[in-house]
């Protein structure tokens, strides 16, 4: 049997498709700058204190300084975007896993903090297996936090 010509076109045709479609890459950069956009977006506006009626007695000071507080997950974001574009992955993959272990996020801002993370580990996969000693070191650090679950 013999296959006909415009089989072969069709088949020719989709092939030139799939393979173009697979090689699409996306771009580490792009993905960290959407994902600093939707954290941002969802952010709550800081809410205004009300004033106390009555001054409160003084406080005794604390024995142990408080921790401040954790920055805002657009600003996390955004330290490892800077940190990603200065080629310190290894701090880029440290922040990125902190902002998945944050427990309040939108659905969106779930999804875009996963494509960021998705696009930044291929490409330090990529460096890593041509070479690149500091993206092995994120490697390293990204699968170190992974099996001990901080």
């Amino acid at each position: 049997m013999k296959p006909s010509f415009p089989t072969m076109m069709v088949l020719c045709a989709s092939l030139a498709v799939a393979a173009v479609g697979c090689r699409q890459k996306t771009d580490p950069t792009s993905q960290l700058e959407k994902a600093v956009s939707a954290l941002a977006q969802g952010e709550p506006a800081p809410a205004a204190t009300p004033a106390p009626a009555q001054p409160a007695p003084p406080l005794e000071p604390a024995a142990v300084p408080a921790d401040p507080p954790a920055p805002a997950p657009a600003q996390q974001m955004s330290q490892a975007l800077a940190a990603y574009q200065a080629g310190d992955f290894e701090d880029a993959v440290i922040r990125l896993q902190k902002l998945r272990a944050t427990p309040v996020m939108t659905p969106q801002q779930r999804i875009a903090l996963n494509d960021a993370m998705a696009a930044v580990m291929t490409e330090i996969y990529s460096r890593a297996a041509k070479g690149d000693a500091r993206a092995i070191q994120a490697v390293q650090q990204y699968e170190e936090l992974q099996t001990t679950g901080r």
